[in-house]
Parts: C-alpha cells; sequence; structure tokens
C-alpha cells in the first residue's frame, strides 16, 4: 500500500514560533490523535507530501513522524504511515488529564445476548424490496443522471406513472398535470398550507383528527396555523364535529362574542384512520365533501397505507367522489378559493410500501390551487432527486410496485396473525380489529390496571421496544383509552431468523406480569 495522494491533516507551521519545526507538528498531530479527529488505522500524507504543502523540508515532517512512531501514536506498513492500530483498544488520555475511577457500567444481560428489537410503528420491511427489477430502475436512473434536474412539478414520466398508480390502485382518475411530486406527505402539506395560506391572506384554521399522526398535526403548528384536534369514533372523523361557523356564546372581550369560524382544512385518513385503523364509510366521506363545498374548506386526504390493505381490496381514495370521470370542475366563484368540484387534495408516498428512506411522494391538487402550487413549487425548488424520480418511474412502469404491494399485503397479513395468535390469552388487552397496515393497537380493557409508560419501559426493558397509544392524542381528554401500539414491519433479524416471534413472546410476558402497582380494576 502506498501514501494517498489526497489525504490532507489541519496541521500548519508558524516561523514565528520559537519552537521548533517538527516539535510543532508533533504537537499538532498529537492533538488530533488524542481529540479523535485522526482515528486508529486513519492514513496520514507522505512526509514528502506534507513538505511540500507547509514549504518546509522533509527532514522536519521525517523527524515529526519518527517522534510519533516512538510514542506509540503512528505506526508504518506496506509503504504507508497511519494513526496506530492498536489506539482503538486503549483509551488515549489527553497529558494530565485523570482517569475516571468509576468502571465501566455493566451491560444488562439482556442488551449483552441480542440487540434491542424495534416494534415501533411507521417502519416497512426494506429486506423484500431488492429484486432484479428494483436494482435494474436504480440502475439505469443512475446511468441517466447527467440528463439534468426534473421539472418543479416533477418528473413527466413518474406523474404520467403515478396518474396510472392512482386509476388502478385508488380508483381516481386525473390528468398528470394535476400531480406534483414531492418529498413525502409533509412535504405535500407544507406546499398545500402554504399556497392555501397565501390566498387567504391570514394564518389558517386546520382540523387535524385526534388522534392522529403526530408529524402531520406539527407540520401546520409550525407554520404559524392554528390546529384544532377533532375527535373520531369508530368510523373516523365525524364531519358533525366540525366547527361550521356557528356563534358559540363565549365572550372573547372588548365588546364581541366569539364566533368558532370553519377550519380552511381538514387533514383526515379516510381509508386506514392513524392509529386506530377505522375506514370512513361512503356515507361520511359524502357527508365530509359536502361540509367542505359548504364552507369552501379544502380536505387533506393522507393516503398513507391504503394499498396494504389484506382484508378485502383497497378502498377507493376520498378524491375519487370529488372528481367523476370526464367532469370539469367549476372554476372558484368571487369570494371563494375552491371550485365546486375540487375540495380534495390527496397525499400520498411511497415510504411505507418501499422504505422510509425513498423521499418519493405525490400531492393530487384540486384545480383551483394547482397554478399558486405550481409557482411556490417553481420558486422553491422539486426536492425529490432526478435520480430517484427515474427510478421510481421505471419502477412503476415496470409493474414492479404493485408486485412487491401483493408480496407485503400477504407478509403483513401473515404478521397480524402471528400477533393476534400470540397475545389472544393475554388478560386485559384487546388487539383492536385492523384490515392493514404495518401496525396493531394493543388496547387496555381496564380488567388490568395498566399503565401505558410503565408498560413501555418494561417491554424496553427486556429488548422490546413499543410506543404508548396515549402519545398519538393532541392535548387534552381521551376518552380514556389507554394501550400501547406495535409495529410489525421493520421487526429486524434474530440470528434464528424473524425476530418477531421472539419480541411478542417477550411483550406478552410482559403484560401478563403487570408492573408493582398494577392489579384488578375496580
Amino acid at each position: 500500500m502506498r501514501h494517498p495522494h489526497d489525504v490532507e491533516v489541519p496541521v500548519r507551521v508558524d516561523r514565528a514560533d520559537p519552537a521548533p519545526l517538527p516539535a510543532q507538528l508533533v504537537q499538532q498531530l498529537r492533538d488530533l490523535v488524542v481529540s479523535g479527529a485522526l482515528r486508529p488505522g486513519d492514513p496520514l500524507p507522505s512526509t514528502r507530501g506534507l513538505a511540500a504543502r507547509l514549504g518546509i523540508s522533509r527532514g522536519s515532517v521525517v523527524t515529526a513522524y519518527d517522534q510519533l512512531h516512538g510514542e506509540g501514536y503512528l505506526h508504518a506498513t506496506n509503504g504507508a504511515t497511519v494513526v496506530h492500530p492498536d489506539l482503538a483498544r486503549s483509551r488515549v488520555e489527553r497529558p494530565g488529564a485523570r482517569p475516571d475511577p468509576r468502571p465501566p457500567a455493566a451491560l444488562p444481560r439482556r442488551a449483552r445476548e441480542r440487540p434491542m428489537i424495534d416494534l415501533t410503528p411507521g417502519r416497512p420491511d426494506t429486506g423484500r424490496l431488492a429484486t432484479p427489477g428494483w436494482r435494474a430502475a436504480w440502475r439505469d436512473a443512475a446511468a441517466a443522471a447527467g440528463s439534468g434536474a426534473p421539472p418543479a412539478q416533477g418528473s413527466e414520466a413518474l406523474r404520467e406513472q403515478i396518474a396510472e398508480h392512482l386509476r388502478l390502485m385508488r380508483g381516481v382518475v386525473r390528468d398528470p398535470q394535476d400531480l406534483f411530486v414531492t418529498a413525502g406527505a409533509r412535504d405535500g402539506l407544507q406546499l398545500l398550507l402554504a399556497a392555501l395560506g397565501g390566498l387567504a391572506g391570514r394564518p389558517l384554521r386546520v382540523a387535524v383528527e385526534d388522534p392522529g399522526y403526530p408529524s402531520l398535526r406539527r407540520v401546520p403548528e409550525r407554520l404559524g396555523h392554528r390546529v384544532l384536534p377533532v375527535p373520531i369514533d369508530d368510523q373516523g372523523l365525524d364531519p358533525a364535529r366540525l366547527p361550521s361557523g356557528a356563534w358559540s356564546g363565549a365572550w372573547a372581550g372588548a365588546g364581541k362574542w366569539e364566533v368558532e369560524r370553519a377550519p380552511d382544512a381538514v387533514v383526515v385518513t379516510p381509508s386506514h384512520q392513524y392509529p386506530l385503523g377505522a375506514s370512513m364509510p361512503a356515507a361520511r366521506r359524502l357527508e365530509l365533501l359536502g361540509w367542505a363545498r359548504a364552507h369552501d374548506a379544502l380536505i387533506v386526504e393522507d393516503d398513507y397505507d391504503s394499498e396494504l390493505r389484506y382484508v378485502g381490496e383497497p378502498l377507493p381514495a376520498l378524491s375519487s367522489l370529488d372528481h367523476g370521470p370526464g367532469t370539469v370542475p367549476e372554476p372558484p366563484s368571487p369570494g371563494r378559493r375552491l371550485g365546486a368540484g375540487g375540495h380534495v387534495a390527496t397525499l400520498g408516498s411511497f415510504t411505507k410500501v418501499l422504505a422510509p428512506g425513498l423521499g418519493v411522494g405525490y400531492l393530487l391538487a384540486p384545480p383551483a390551487l394547482r397554478e399558486e402550487l405550481l409557482r411556490l413549487r417553481t420558486d422553491l425548488g422539486n426536492p425529490a432527486s432526478a435520480v430517484a424520480q427515474d427510478a421510481m418511474a421505471r419502477f412503476l412502469s415496470d409493474g414492479g410496485l404493485r408486485r412487491h404491494t401483493a408480496r407485503m399485503r400477504r407478509e403483513y397479513r401473515r404478521r397480524r396473525d402471528l400477533l393476534t395468535v400470540a397475545l389472544a390469552g393475554v388478560r386485559g388487552v384487546r388487539a383492536v380489529p385492523m384490515d392493514g397496515g404495518l401496525h396493531a393497537v394493543l388496547e387496555f380493557t381496564g380488567e388490568v390496571a395498566f399503565e401505558e409508560q410503565d408498560v413501555v419501559a418494561r417491554a424496553a426493558a427486556a429488548g422490546v421496544r413499543v410506543a404508548a397509544l396515549g402519545s398519538y392524542w393532541a392535548e387534552g381528554a381521551r376518552g380514556g383509552r389507554r394501550g400501547v401500539v406495535v409495529g410489525f414491519g421493520a421487526t429486524g433479524a434474530a440470528p434464528e431468523g424473524d425476530a418477531l416471534p421472539d419480541a411478542l413472546a417477550v411483550l406478552a410476558r410482559v403484560l401478563s406480569a403487570p408492573g408493582p402497582g398494577a392489579g384488578a380494576a375496580r
């Protein structure tokens, strides 16, 4: 091995310094090793190369290296000089530093045996994605990376493929010009709220499901809009609970009575409510659409994992009710922001079906907002890379997404059945029925006085990470519902194979042995 010619180290010499040049180099290189800026095994520049960069004689560098060799900081091997590998097995102390008298804390036995199994929700299984079709799509896209940046609205080829995907999988017939490629659901929601807020000329009132997806709830808050949590029932969000602009009877001060104005936007998950799994029936969907038209409000449909329905076929998207085939949406009338036939925007993402790090999604926009959205996206730029967009277009056109989705539906249904069987006999726990998705809700029935955080903590101590159901509610009452949310998408791998059975057995033991203070509910 020879010295890499491009190795650089942040050292310099000061000719005004009374210390000899070799001593200056020794001190700086030693400090870099001690601080961790140079790590065991890192190569150093050749003596000739470093001398040329610093404008000093090679002999000064050789003298400095020899000194550090003698101290054990450097090691010469096969013609190269590296930071001594043995330093990785010993702690390097700064001169004069006091050693820590405390012995290192012993790892718990569970941590020494195997890694933590993460069953927090929202992460898909990516192990089955590396098919020949997936690799070919990315290889071809990478080879064409020099073709330039995609349009602000997104790759035309990808938008055409997404439009076809929505037609076949979601029953939505729309022109590709109504689609915007995004970096995911949150990116699409930010774009929508920016466009709607610009038209309103004021902060928006955004209704969200309660409980609901916490990160989507935080987006409007971060943008300065007011968030209105709306309780859900076993059919999802109830439009009757939405403010309608009627007088509330509350005194606002300064001689005025408070009027609870209707929301400007409502964020919903109608196909698979997150996290409780309810599916909004057709009658309620039509009721919600009627409410939106009456109040000139925008319904933002988060279609986050609708393809992963393993009981029956995927439900049509809410957008399919807002725009029937062949209809032409009416333009907005004076004083209204949205047309009579365009009150639904759909957020979609491939992260739940494919991989969380993909960073590609889409926004199906109502026609009245399309021009404003295009102006915003032109100014802000498209956040999804050209390579990722081209790869997704190829994967969709070859049918790769449909095949992968079908495989994962079968696999997630198997895991859901495994969870149901493993926890069926646990007293005080009920698995909330789910028709699809990557998680399950284990609701505490009250028969045993479980505490959410206690269960989460004891499960983590036993090597399994789950989420508390209460973390999905906004501040306020949650109807007495308690439980934990268990993901079964990315379950990790045990040495013997799938880690999910082991994790579920651990969770069943934790739930079967309540912590101190818990017992039968009165």
